[in-house]
């Protein structure tokens, strides 16, 4: 099997717990990328969250993408064009903020260079030994302004690519049904993290935007190899010819993956790929 792109969870997969790209994943990653083989960061997370690991791995030299925001958008790191962007509908994103305010969460939205938040004081209780500033933690990652405002669901009159909505594990696992039930119909929800359950738009998944994105640079399905550990990267580990799970991943990804490698502390994307480019 010829492999012609890698796909690419960050949190808990290219990442490790320090949220570093290891030597030996950064050495296999631009050995592939010489070979002519493109690189594509596939994340929940908001496209300037994405740009630092982009930069460090040079995609912009090697015609790499970034697929932001579970697949609401996808971004040519070579010329910055956004290639597919499918946000929410105004009417629906403000219907889910306001539906949000009946539960005890943390909702977070993006504009432009800043996240936006009711208080940036609010802490998740009893996840940590010392609360946790879940705010503060994603505000870090994505290189955010931290903004506050007393309304999400009044400020909010523009398409948002992702509602994030922040929780105790326990707790999100407990409701985030009742939070989608409402919007079933004209969104898609998925937990990218115990902590993170995610809003999109209907029919939003990693593989929906790879695939409208690879046919044109005749890339198929099957000469990919996706890596991910949490369920939204369920779609593009069932897209990719091969699909590998990290060895932290939930037991879903694994059950689906076509190889399991090691986590992503211990160099599980380069074992990987050093197994599959023989």
């Amino acid at each position: 099997m010829t492999i012609k792109a890698i796909v690419l969870d960050m949190d808990g997969t290219l990442l490790t717990s320090r949220k570093t790209i290891s030597s030996k994943t950064k050495e296999a990653l631009m050995d592939a990328q010489k070979n002519g083989v493109k690189v594509i960061l596939a994340s929940g997370r908001p496209t300037l969250g994405m740009w630092e690991a982009a930069k460090e791995l040079d995609l912009a030299s090697n015609n790499g993408f970034i697929l932001s925001y579970n697949g609401s958008m996808v971004t040519d790191c070579s010329t910055n064009e956004v290639l597919f962007n499918q946000p929410m509908n105004v009417a629906v994103g403000q219907d889910m903020l306001n539906h949000l305010k009946k539960f005890d969460v943390i909702p977070m939205i993006v504009k432009d260079t800043h996240l936006f938040v009711n208080d940036v004081y609010e802490f998740i209780e009893g996840m940590t030994e010392e609360p946790f500033n879940v705010i503060k933690y994603e505000a870090d990652i994505g290189t955010f302004k931290l903004c506050e405002v007393e309304d999400l669901a009044t400020f909010a009159n523009y398409p948002l690519n992702k509602i994030l909505v922040a929780g105790h594990p326990a707790y999100l696992e407990e409701v985030h049904q009742e939070i989608f039930q409402p919007f079933q119909d004209v969104a898609t929800g998925v937990f990218s993290a115990p902590f993170y359950f995610e809003l999109t738009a209907k029919n939003i998944s990693k593989a929906n935007a790879l695939d409208s994105v690879l046919s044109a640079h005749d890339i198929s399905a099957s000469e990919v190899i996706s890596f991910g550990d949490s369920q939204n990267d369920r779609s593009i580990i069932d897209y990719a010819g091969i699909g590998v799970a990290m060895g932290n991943a939930i037991d879903e990804i694994k059950e689906a993956a076509d190889y399991v490698t090691l986590s992503n502390d211990e160099d599980g994307i380069a074992l990987a790929l050093e197994k599959f480019f023989v």
